[in-house]
């Protein structure tokens, strides 16, 4: 009985062996094959320790690209230092050549014939009349009279082509217009010495100094432009000049009058604004004897709202200016756009100091042409210049016959 019993266990343990030989055959079969000799294996990024972020792909990109962009200190240090470059010197104005004065109030002709209009043309018209009765006459004066020429003078030119008409008797237009202007040549007169004084002289110290001109006049009338444009006029006939900015009460007067000057080569002495117009004018006249120049051109202030005060100055600086030598010329700056009301300014300057000539600013346009009478009548003095425009050789040397033809016209 023991014997089958272990007979039956002996089988069952074979057949169970067999079973897992059978089961084990087929797990074999189904494995995949075995990988290379050699893997290439990538390690995982280390765990981050306690208290730290994980980094991301992103940042670990980010922090890999700057590493490799920024430069090496050693790099910084070796490279080379560059200077910046100095800003270049500003270059010294040019120096223009003035426009001739010979003969340019006839260049200038067709401006100045603008005031013919109220005074040449208009005269022309009336003595053509067949017949001048004392209707035409008084149309005559009339006319000259609102050109500004003045009463005196008006009344001496009628009584003077009433005879020369009734003489003369028949008028054809040559014969009037000749007649005409021997009379405005007359009433202007052709005698006087319209030069402008600026030979050097003996200094009241023996040396020999400059021509002195100081400018008058009341600031808006063009004084200081004048003083600019003399100096091209001196210029332009081959004088050495230096300027006086002594109008130290109005701003940026000496500004102006410094550029008019750099324009020519013409040196300007200047002072503080504000200060002492007789300081600056001394100063000047000293300059242009150390520098041996022809010519010292002094402008000066031009407020009329405190007349005495205006005129004690301007007396002032002629006195200070004196002490280096006499004064050749005291010229006043009239604008002949304000007609009769500026023969009340002349009046004024020349209480105080003594005008030897007249400019005569804005005389083309709207001015009339009588003002050069009047104003001459008036003080007594030539008118030496007219300024004929804004341009800067518009100033011209006075000339009488130029004057009278563009008036009257061809």
């Amino acid at each position: 009985m023991e014997i089958v019993i272990l007979a039956v266990v002996i089988a069952v343990v074979a057949l169970g062996a067999i079973s897992g030989l059978v089961v084990s055959s087929r797990k074999k079969k189904q494995l995949p094959p075995a990988p290379p000799s050699s893997p290439s294996v990538t390690a995982p990024p280390a765990e981050p320790h306690i208290g730290e972020e994980a980094e991301t792909p992103r940042e670990e990109k980010r922090r890999t690209v700057e590493e490799v962009e920024l430069p090496a200190p050693e790099a910084e240090a070796e490279a080379p230092v560059v200077e910046p470059e100095a800003a270049p010197e500003p270059e010294a104005p040019a120096v223009e050549v003035p426009e001739p004065t010979a003969g340019r109030l006839v260049r200038l002709r067709a401006r100045l014939s603008r005031s013919q209009n109220s005074l040449g043309k208009g005269l022309l018209t009336l003595l053509s009349r067949e017949h001048l009765d004392e209707d035409t006459w008084e149309e005559i004066e009339d006319t000259l009279l609102t050109a500004d020429v003045g009463v005196t003078p008006t009344q001496e030119l009628v009584e003077r082509l009433r005879e020369r008409v009734r003489v003369l008797g028949t008028r054809t237009p040559e014969e009037l217009r000749t007649l005409l202007r021997e009379e405005l040549l007359t009433l202007i007169g052709t005698e006087a010495d319209r030069g402008v004084h600026t030979e050097p002289g003996v200094g009241a110290n023996g040396e020999e100094k400059p021509g002195v001109v100081m400018v008058v006049g009341v600031n808006g009338t063009g004084k200081t432009t004048t003083t600019g444009k003399l100096a091209r006029v001196l210029v332009a006939d081959g004088k050495s000049v230096v300027l006086g900015a002594a109008d130290t009460f109005r701003a940026a007067a000496a500004d102006q009058l410094q550029t008019w000057g750099e324009r020519v080569g013409a040196r300007t002495v200047r002072g503080p604004e504000g200060g002492d117009p007789a300081s600056v004018a001394f100063d000047a006249v000293k300059e242009g004897i150390a520098e041996s120049a022809d010519v010292v051109l002094i402008d000066t202030a031009g407020r009329l709202h405190t007349k005495t005060g205006l005129m004690d100055e301007l007396g002032k600086v002629k006195r200070v200016v004196e002490k280096h030598g006499s004064v050749d010329e005291v010229l006043l700056v009239l604008d002949a756009t304000t007609g009769q009301n500026g023969l009340v300014q002349a009046r004024v300057f020349a209480e105080v100091v003594n005008i030897t000539g007249i400019v005569l600013t804005k005389l083309d346009g709207t001015a009339k042409g009588g003002i050069v009478v009047a104003v001459q009548r008036e003080l007594g003095v030539p008118v030496k210049l007219v300024g004929l425009g804004e341009g800067a050789d518009d100033l011209a040397p006075f000339e009488p016959e130029a004057f009278v033809d563009a008036l009257i016209g061809d």
